[in-house]
């Protein structure tokens, strides 16, 4: 069940993103939102660590901001295989990395505190 529910704050966060973003990331609906975030939990258990074990050594120069590259890559990557994402280019999928990550965490606070 818990799965359930984070999947569906992550829908609701890939839409308020995209919507703060505004033209630069389109989601032509819930479906498509949902697939968004299946996708980028399916990139996150899967390639990110991956991708950070590999990176390893730029990640420890950059103190640990090279992760956000890795983390636009992802949502590059979520965007070329879902149609109805678009994110206009790699600025705005790190901007869209960013906010997505902060909202993420106030919704789940949010709902810890409310259980």
């Amino acid at each position: 069940m818990n799965l359930i529910i984070r999947l569906i704050i992550n829908t609701l966060a890939v839409f308020l993103t995209a919507w703060l973003l505004g033209d630069a990331v389109q989601i032509s609906g819930f479906t498509t939102a949902v697939l968004v975030a299946l996708v980028l939990a399916i990139f996150n258990v899967t390639l990110k660590p991956l991708m950070v074990l590999l990176t390893l050594p730029f990640t420890v120069l950059t103190l640990g901001l090279f992760l956000f590259v890795i983390n636009a890559l992802l949502i590059m990557a979520t965007d070329s295989l879902i149609s109805g994402f678009d994110v206009r280019n790699f600025w705005w999928a790190l901007l869209f990395s960013l906010v997505l990550s902060v909202i993420s965490s106030l919704m789940t606070k949010l709902g810890e505190k409310q259980v």
